[in-house]
């Protein structure tokens, strides 16, 4: 069984934090609830490079706004996939250090997962390719043995 991907999930508000955290939980995400940047800094400080595998964090909360935590999460861990989210606005005026930016009405619990599989999905890396052996046909095997009988 492949291990569980850790998102540390930081957002003020209790009730959508719940909420994401279960979302993310039943697809099998391992996750850290935090609320608020102050805990989710430690957290990072703390964790060893590669732990955590998405930063997921609402823009507006108290004190550290999540673009704010982004930028410092990014001077700890320069390849941390980041996500950020807002159910207040429909656009962000700043520009954004995250990797992805939902903003409300884009935010739909698909659109969710499909950002989080693909920021997981990134920071593991592409799949290696596999070339497959190409089978030869009985024709052109039968060709190169009367070629090399020839010969």
């Amino acid at each position: 069984m492949r291990p569980k991907k850790t998102i540390l999930c930081i957002d003020d508000n209790e009730q959508a934090l719940s909420v994401r955290k279960f979302l993310l939980e039943t697809r099998g995400y391992k996750v850290i609830a935090l609320t608020s940047a102050t805990e989710a800094m430690g957290v990072l400080r703390k964790s060893a490079q590669g732990s955590i595998d998405l930063l997921l964090t609402d823009l507006s909360m108290p004190l550290v706004d999540g673009n704010d935590l982004i930028h410092q999460a990014k001077q700890l861990h320069p390849t941390l996939p980041t996500l950020l989210l807002t159910g207040t606005s429909k656009h962000f005026d700043r520009p954004t250090r995250a990797d992805v930016y939902l903003a409300r009405g884009a935010d739909s619990p698909q659109e969710l997962l499909e950002r989080v599989r693909v920021l997981v999905a990134r920071k593991r890396g592409p799949k290696k390719a596999v070339v497959a052996a190409q089978p030869m046909s009985s024709t052109s095997s039968i060709e190169t043995v009367e070629t090399a009988v020839a010969s």
